[in-house]
Parts: structure tokens; C-alpha cells; sequence
């Protein structure tokens, strides 16, 4: 069996992990591996609008699906992740999401020390190039990672912000500046018409270091330990058997699906679980898996007379279609060029809070299932509570590191979330129906008008809800007995071993997942560094 030695290997080159690769291989002295299950690439990657194209493609796409609980209706509901360099970021809906201080601030009020806003601002700073008109206090302008804001204009946005308007939501300049509230379009990671994920961003820049070692198509299936000292990994690629070993840390990058798994098929977990499936028990967590939270969405529809032209249920029908494409090639606009939701609103849903607490996004189309363009014109807003409650766990479900891991999320088991998920849908009505939509949104096709009682819309959510596609939190960071790292994102109990991604938050982030876990890789990187030198 081939065995190398690399002072750090990072395990998945998603958001964080090829942050990670590319601020560890900075210095020429630390030999670096990166290993990543996916492939190297997809076509539609690059492209905007194939992310459309990438959410049931199993050739980019690991299609993971939840089981099914009351909160679905006992539907399996998709779970979207990112098989290529890149990660998630290399098929998701491309929207630039900080979230509130408050996010932020919470965590460090758990006990995890250095993850306050004002710790966590500079590091987002300093990652992002951000092309447009924000506050030099909180936008960066030299960093990898390219921002922009969407370029989508028409009559349609600009109804949508007068209806706000007129139902007292204001416009927003910048929902990633001193404040989240208000309506505004979407800022992306998009640059000149082409995605911007971590793999372009991060790896790509990073390739030609001769002490960086990016491996894709290798699927890790266990960590190496001496004792309580994580050495290393074995892992496979094209089916023939690998170990790396690791004379520093090796870092979990595998996103809030993969971490976790790969924690227990290793022995690190819940010790009844685990000799459940006759995994040997090395290292007692009672919270890995555990902590589960995602944004649950329901998705609202309005028709919109075709007659407008106005949607792209319209624009790009027949003939549309080779126009949007000759659109897009001559000027990187038009649907090829979309984000999943060029337009989003931050609510708050009653009075008294600090801060919104739900989040809606229009799609300036109706859409079929995997966001397909139906073809009935229409408009679809999407909204869920921020910083949601109920939680779940992902465990496995065999020894085998194959098989997928059970997934239950246990939608809507806090009070909270009912709440907020209905006066959320009521203030989208109030927007769909305000003055300003008059003549453009025409029916509500979706729950429908009938559907007016609590009790009759939250069965429609459980029955028609999906996913924001944000998992997090299964590998919590902080103080308590269920935190599976500590402030310094260290696997608590062992040595040598880290968790970098999304499993770490301990609550939900107010918004799109992607950019705060970019930050937590840039953070990781700076942690590891430091203890390092």
C-alpha cells in the first residue's frame, strides 16, 4: 500500500477545505495534501445557471436525501451536495450571505471564544473582492474570493421593491454592511459571467505550488491514530487502497454530511451507535452527528400573466432560449447568468427583535421541481425562519464508507419555526398583493388563497417544504458536553485533529451558508498556522 507523509492533509476540498489548501501551501516549508471524493470538474460548474442543471447530477452531485419525519410529511426530501473540487460551492445557487452580528456574537456568548462579530469581521474583509458600493468599514476589496452584485435589472424587480415598500419594507444598499433589514438584489459569487467557487478562487491559484498535492477521486474511509493522536488517513482512489500520514493535523473539511460520518466510521462518536454497526469505539462524543439545522422553505408561487413577458417562463421559451444564450455569451446577462435568487428581502416578522428573522428570495420564474423552468409564467418566493430551533442528526447507517448516512432533520419541532415560517408567508402575500403587483402577480397558485388557517398552511409546508440546502452544525464548536470541537476548532479529546466547515456552527448562520463557511476555513487556516509556528 502507497504511504506518504505530508505535514497537514486536509479532507475535502469544498468551501473551506480549499481555503484551507491554499493558506496552508502558502508557506513553501509545510508540504500539504488535499483530498477530495469528487471530480476534478463540470461543465455546468462555470456557468451560472447550471447550477439548474447540477442539483440532480449525480456525475457533480453526492444527491443525499433526508428520512422521512412528520416535519416532511413523511417525504425523503433531496439534500444537495457538492461532489467536485469546490465542493458545494461548485453547484450552489451562488449567493453572498454574511449574516448578522448577532450570529456571530452568539456563538461567542456560547463560550467559543475569537468568533465574535467583531473578530470574524476582518477575516471576511480580507477574503473577499467585493465589486460594489459597501462601507470600506465591512466590505473588502483585495481578497480571493470574488463578490458581486447582480446585474439582473427589469420592471419586475422594481415591483417587487415598491410592493415592499409599500408594506414597510425598505430598500437595502448593502445586507452584508451594519445592517441585514430590507429588500435588495442579490450579491453573488459571480465574476464576469463565470462562478466564482472556493476551486476557482482558492485552488486554482494555488496549483502550481510544488508542495501542494490536490488528489480527486479519493474517497477517505478512516482516520490513522496513534493512541489519541490522529497520524493520518486511509483513503481510496479508483478503488486501489491508500494511507497518508500526517506529521502536524489532519483537518475535516467534509461539510456537515461528510465530517461527521467520517468521525464515526473512525470510532468517534456515540458509543452505542457505533457497536450497533460493529464500529470499534476509539473515542467517546456524544455530539457528533447530533445538532442538526438547516433552513426549511417552502416555496410560494404566483402566476403572472405571459402576456407581460416579464418572467422567463416567457423570455426563454422556443426561440427564447437561443437568444438567452447568445445574451449571455456577448454579455454574461440574462438567465444563463442568474443566481439561484437574483432578489431577496431580510423581515423581521414581529415586533420588538434586534434583527430580521426570516429571509424571502424571488425566482423571477416559476419553477418545477430541481428548479426547472415550468411552463406556466410565474414568479416563486422562497422563505424560511433565519436561525432556526428545531435540530436533527446525521448518523451512519453501515460500516461501509459508501453507503450514505441517515439523515433526520425534524423540521418544524420548534414552536419558533412554525411561527416564523407562517408570519413569513404572510408577509410574502402582503408583498405579492401590495399595490405595486397589481396587474403582475395574478393568482396564487401556490398554497393558494384558500389555505388560510395555521393549521391548514403548516400542512402544506410539511407536505411541499424543501430544504434552503444549508446543513450545518453536526460537529458543533463549544463548551457543553454535546460540542464535538473546542474554540480552536480541535476534535475535543484527541490530538492532531481538527474540523473545518460547516459542521462547526453551533447555530444557524442568518442567511446562505456558503460565505460563513469560506470565513471558518480562513479562520482554520490562521489557527493552524499559528499553532504551527
Amino acid at each position: 500500500m502507497e504511504t506518504r507523509t505530508f505535514d497537514f492533509i486536509v479532507v475535502g476540498a469544498g468551501s473551506a477545505g480549499s481555503v484551507l489548501a491554499n493558506r496552508l501551501s502558502a508557506n513553501p516549508k509545510y508540504q500539504v495534501l488535499v483530498l477530495e471524493a469528487g471530480r476534478e470538474s463540470h461543465p455546468w460548474s462555470r456557468v451560472p445557471v447550471g447550477f439548474a442543471k447540477l442539483i440532480e447530477n449525480p456525475a457533480a452531485n453526492w444527491l443525499y436525501s433526508s428520512e422521512p419525519d412528520e416535519g416532511s410529511g413523511q417525504r425523503r426530501i433531496p439534500v444537495p451536495r457538492g461532489k467536485l473540487l469546490g465542493g458545494s460551492s461548485a453547484i450552489n445557487g451562488m449567493v453572498f450571505v454574511r449574516g448578522q452580528s448577532q450570529d456571530y456574537d452568539t456563538w461567542a456568548q456560547l463560550g467559543n471564544r475569537g468568533w465574535s462579530y467583531r473578530e470574524v469581521l476582518p477575516i471576511f474583509r480580507d477574503m473577499e473582492s467585493y465589486q460594489g458600493e459597501g462601507d470600506a468599514e465591512y466590505r473588502g476589496r483585495g481578497g480571493p474570493l470574488k463578490v458581486t452584485e447582480n446585474v439582473e435589472t427589469g420592471p419586475l424587480y422594481g415591483a417587487l421593491i415598491k410592493a415592499a415598500g409599500e408594506v414597510g419594507i425598505r430598500p437595502t444598499r448593502d445586507y452584508n454592511g451594519a445592517a441585514q433589514d430590507g429588500i435588495g438584489m442579490t450579491q453573488t459569487t459571480i465574476r464576469a459571467g463565470r462562478r466564482m467557487s472556493t476551486a476557482v478562487c482558492y485552488l486554482d491559484p494555488a496549483r502550481g505550488r510544488a508542495n501542494l498535492t490536490i488528489q480527486a477521486n479519493a474517497l477517505t474511509e478512516g482516520l490513522l491514530f496513534d493512541g489519541t493522536r490522529c497520524t493520518g488517513v486511509r483513503y481510496s482512489v479508483n478503488g486501489e487502497q491508500r494511507e497518508a500520514r500526517a506529521g502536524r493535523e489532519v483537518i475535516l473539511s467534509a461539510g456537515s454530511i461528510n465530517s461527521p460520518q467520517l468521525l464515526e466510521l473512525s470510532g468517534i462518536g456515540q458509543p452505542d451507535l457505533l457497536q450497533r454497526l460493529g464500529i470499534e469505539v476509539r473515542h467517546a462524543l456524544k455530539g457528533v452527528g447530533e445538532n442538526l439545522r438547516d433552513h426549511y422553505a417552502p416555496r410560494m408561487k404566483w402566476a403572472v400573466p405571459a402576456s407581460l413577458g416579464l418572467t422567463y417562463n416567457d423570455k426563454a421559451r422556443g426561440l427564447g432560449l437561443v437568444w438567452q444564450a447568445l445574451k449571455y455569451a456577448l454579455t454574461n446577462k440574462g438567465l444563463l447568468g442568474l443566481p439561484a435568487s437574483p432578489i431577496r428581502a431580510y423581515v423581521r416578522t414581529r415586533a420588538g427583535l434586534d434583527a430580521p428573522d426570516a429571509g424571502i428570495s424571488w425566482v423571477p420564474f416559476l419553477i418545477d421541481p430541481n428548479f426547472k423552468l415550468a411552463r406556466r409564467s410565474g414568479i416563486t418566493a422562497i422563505m424560511h425562519i433565519l436561525r432556526s430551533e428545531s435540530t436533527g442528526s446525521i448518523h451512519v447507517s453501515s460500516r461501509a464508507p459508501r453507503t450514505p448516512p441517515a439523515i433526520h432533520f425534524n423540521f418544524l419541532t420548534a414552536q419558533l419555526d412554525r411561527e416564523v415560517t407562517l408570519e413569513a408567508m404572510r408577509i410574502t402575500r402582503r408583498i405579492m398583493t401590495a399595490p405595486a403587483m397589481a396587474g403582475i402577480a395574478a393568482d396564487e397558485i401556490a398554497p393558494g388563497v384558500a389555505l388560510q388557517a395555521d393549521d391548514e398552511m403548516l400542512d402544506w409546508v410539511r407536505r411541499n417544504a424543501e430544504t434552503a440546502y444549508h446543513p450545518v452544525g453536526t460537529c458543533k464548536m463549544g463548551t457543553d458536553p454535546m460540542a464535538v470541537v473546542d474554540e480552536q476548532l480541535r476534535v475535543r479529546g484527541l490530538q492532531g485533529l481538527r474540523v473545518a466547515d460547516a459542521s462547526i456552527m453551533p447555530t444557524l448562520t442568518s442567511g446562505n451558508t456558503n460565505a460563513p463557511s469560506i470565513m471558518i476555513g480562513e479562520k482554520a487556516s490562521r489557527m493552524v498556522l499559528a499553532a504551527a509556528a
